[in-house]
């Protein structure tokens, strides 16, 4: 015979089937949970270079009007040496729970090419927030330099191979990365001297101890409208609203050695998909307003971008490709 529920079994039925519902339900309201309570905890964003350095003066800006919209704090943590990678590193192994953060800039697309052994993978322990700005590098020489255009300073330094010097961060960085393009379209030989950040760099560069700093728009700038150095061109395809008077690198003759730096905002992998958008979003919204995204124009920072994960993602991949194509052509191997 047939076995018919009784009214008791059918109440056990339908109870389960509910608890099933609810179980799958859980992770979604668990991600929503943890997104709406984001940050419940002061967040510290990692900076693997100097301060004062363009990506410092950009960080502090952002992470500053975060805690001014936010309930929790931002407060940067500068983590600076080995190109970046210390700082790197510290964000790659830190819990992935949104409370630690990564920004960081182009320098960070070429570490996997320049460094043979690295304690994490740039690519699969750190997520892509999201790309922040992009903009210009401007070359500067010392007010005590006799060249006047770019056509003069090559023509100087070709005239001396390797007796003169530009500044750096170091390798990987990207003040390095510019200038290598550089040198190599105009077939410069020049001594590199690497800095623990632009600040000091800039420094030098002023006194006259060396003798070209292509430092980024944010900071550079600054020192050319100040006089306290000479702005000869800009990397980007297009000429600087900053400095509308300043040439690009292409007009003076070298393509090739077009160029914008980024910056951008990265997660330990691992942190929840929501707690990723969460922090793009208040990105996002910040720069959306009008004083803050008009305060990174004037310093340079000429495109803001604030793209999703996915695309961040995408352009980060396509960013190592590039420059693993370009120190691989100028002869540079991992160390």
């Amino acid at each position: 015979m047939p076995k018919f529920q009784t009214p008791h079994t059918r109440r056990d039925v339908l109870a389960s089937a509910a608890l099933a519902a609810a179980t799958l339900a859980m992770p979604r309201v668990l991600r929503a949970q943890t997104a709406a309570a984001w940050p419940d905890q002061p967040v510290r964003m990692i900076l693997p270079y100097a301060p004062g350095g363009p990506t410092d003066v950009i960080a502090r800006l952002i992470c500053d009007t975060l805690s001014q919209r936010l309930p929790q704090r931002v407060v940067v943590e500068n983590r600076t040496g080995a190109g970046g990678n210390i700082g790197a590193s510290a964000a790659a192994k830190s819990r992935p729970d949104g409370a630690t953060l990564l920004f960081t800039n182009t320098g960070h697309a070429v570490n996997r090419a320049l460094y043979a052994k690295l304690d994490y993978d740039p690519v699969k322990d750190l997520t892509p927030v999201t790309i922040v700005a992009e903009g210009p590098m401007v070359l500067l020489v010392p007010n005590s330099s006799p060249a006047k255009t770019l056509a003069e300073f090559v023509e100087r330094v070709r005239a001396k191979p390797g007796e003169y010097a530009y500044g750096s961060t170091g390798t990987g960085g990207a003040l390095q990365l510019v200038s290598l393009l550089l040198t190599k379209a105009a077939g410069l030989k020049m001594e590199e001297v690497p800095y623990r950040g632009s600040a000091p760099a800039a420094q030098d560069l002023i006194a006259g101890r060396v003798e070209m700093l292509y430092d980024a728009g944010v900071t550079g700038f600054p020192l050319a409208t100040a006089g306290q150095a000479r702005a000869l061109v800009v990397s980007s395809a297009q000429r600087s609203a900053v400095m509308p008077d300043v040439p690009t690198v292409a007009e003076a003759g070298y393509s090739a050695a077009t160029f914008s730096v980024w910056q951008g905002i990265m997660a330990p992998a691992g942190t929840p998909a929501s707690i990723v958008e969460k922090v793009r979003e208040e990105v996002a919204a910040i720069l959306a307003e009008g004083t803050l995204r008009q305060r990174l124009t004037e310093l340079g920072a000429e495109r803001i971008v604030t793209n999703t994960p996915a695309e961040a993602k995408t352009y980060v991949e396509a960013e190592m490709v590039r420059w693993e194509q370009v120190l691989r052509e100028a002869g540079v191997k991992p160390q």
